[in-house]
């Protein structure tokens, strides 16, 4: 990691703008680490204007640049950093451990490399790409674009999610990410590596805003993803071009017939992966019979992890600021009032010489889900044990963007399967022994984006 804070211009379409109006970002112990340039509403209009004006490269050159792109992205100097550099800095500014900022940029490059890869998947089948097709001379759906400017109001509690918007451009759409001061460092690699293998500084651009702009970073796009918590997806609930990331509030279903002795690894992993700080890491588990002994069970296993710095190869736990970890402990502490703490019953909260915090695990068993508290997702490993039974049907289920369900037998539950993958708030179903972590470009994440960003379109010609 450099010495000196790192100059994290904003990239416009005339390329690099280093703004009078900067934000320095610390790392976990308040080290001054970046000054990120923040751009006015009169930049960004600018901006997204350049952004419509903008045509797409014809899709055989996007496709070699989002290749080109991933190798840049992972291989090369960028921006002043090197791979290594630029991966111990975002663990050191964000607290995810080393391991998982190394497996989230190589999704990133693995996204770029096979970018159409769920484009295909989302395309009905019967449509094509072109209106050039030999289909449309008797009349075809072409899946074309709904627009032609997409917008990002990025995550910063992980690098991965900036794997997503490459599908747009390889779509042929432009793109503005306003990225999180939190973790700026993985987007402005990102838009440097796009532009070094070919984009046009006119086809993505990178926008840091204050909050008071960050809304015309929208308003110029003709469609929007945005990352946040319940008040994002209140805000935008009813607004067809905004795809609100949420909370994923992803649980586990053990039933009865099935041993969790025989699962408890895949448990554990749901629980802790990556820190346990993505929107697919377990938060929940119910438990046909008893939940005590599972809850003591993944306590034990949960305890022994280790407390490093977050750039610590054998790191596996977040690290935050001590009063931010503090503040979430308050916040835990309050929310468990009343329940039966197995984990974390004193706090979650071991300090590191340097002034930043491990938040450690957390595992509380509930009486029932009538307090809500199976409801709670915080950026840490932290897990509610509660019971369940065939009366409580899927409603405590429900609104869950990675439900896992563990059964000794799938047929005899059909009926209790059919009613999960119908219900239209539980995103994705694993049955069996599958992590909520797992995740392929094939499969949808949270729908394929494509359904977000395309339609289809009759056309017939000759």
């Amino acid at each position: 990691m450099t010495a000196e804070p790192v100059g994290l211009d904003a990239l416009g379409p005339s390329g690099p703008y280093r703004s009078r109006k900067r934000l320095t970002i610390p790392d976990v112990a308040g080290a001054p680490t970046a000054e990120l340039s923040l751009v006015p509403a009169l930049f960004v209009g600018r901006a997204m204007v350049a952004l419509r004006k903008a045509r797409p490269l014809p899709q055989e050159q996007r496709l070699a640049a989002l290749s080109r792109a991933a190798r840049i992205f992972r291989e090369q100097e960028v921006g002043g950093l090197s791979y290594e550099e630029y991966e111990r800095t975002v663990s050191r500014i964000c607290g995810v451990p080393l391991q998982a900022v190394r497996s989230a940029a190589d999704e990133i490059a693995d996204s770029a490399e096979r970018v159409l890869t769920p484009s295909y998947h989302a395309r009905p089948t019967g449509a094509v790409s072109d209106w050039r097709h030999p289909l449309t001379r008797i009349g075809r759906a072409v899946w074309t674009r709904r627009g032609e400017v997409l917008a990002v109001n990025a995550a910063g509690n992980h690098p991965a999610p900036h794997a997503l918007w490459l599908e747009a451009l390889a779509l042929g759409y432009r793109v503005a990410v306003r990225p999180s001061r939190r973790e700026p460092f993985t987007p402005h690699r990102l838009v440097l590596a796009l532009r070094a293998a070919g984009f046009g500084d006119d086809h993505v651009v990178l926008l840091p805003t204050d909050h008071a702009v960050a809304d015309e970073v929208m308003a110029g796009a003709d469609l929007s993803i945005s990352y946040g918590g319940d008040d994002v997806v209140r805000k935008y609930a009813a607004d067809t071009t905004v795809l609100a990331q949420g909370p994923g509030r992803s649980k586990i279903l053990v039933t009865a017939d099935a041993d969790w002795r025989e699962h408890l690894d895949t448990i554990v992993d749901s629980v802790g992966h990556h820190g346990g700080v993505k929107c697919v890491n377990t938060t929940a588990v119910f438990v046909e019979g008893d939940p005590a002994p599972l809850a003591r069970a993944l306590a034990e296993r949960l305890a022994a992890l280790p407390s490093l710095p977050p750039e610590d190869e054998k790191a596996v736990l977040p690290v935050q600021p001590a009063e931010t970890a503090r503040n979430l402990e308050r916040y835990l502490l309050a929310q468990a009032a009343g329940t039966t703490a197995h984990l974390g019953a004193e706090g979650v909260v071991e300090e590191l010489p340097d002034g930043s915090a491990v938040l450690r695990p957390a595992v509380h068993e509930l009486a029932s889900t009538e307090g809500g508290q199976h409801r709670v997702e915080l950026p840490f490993p932290c897990v509610w044990v509660a019971p369940w039974s065939p009366g409580d049907g899927i409603a405590p289920l429900r609104e869950t963007l990675v439900l896992g369900v563990i059964t000794g037998d799938e047929d005899r539950h059909a009926e209790l399967i059919d009613a999960l993958v119908e219900d239209p708030t539980i995103c994705n179903v694993h049955l069996g022994d599958h992590p909520t972590h797992w995740m392929d470009r094939s499969v949808p994440h949270d729908g394929y984006l494509g359904e977000f960003l395309m339609r289809t379109k009759t056309v017939i010609r000759g």
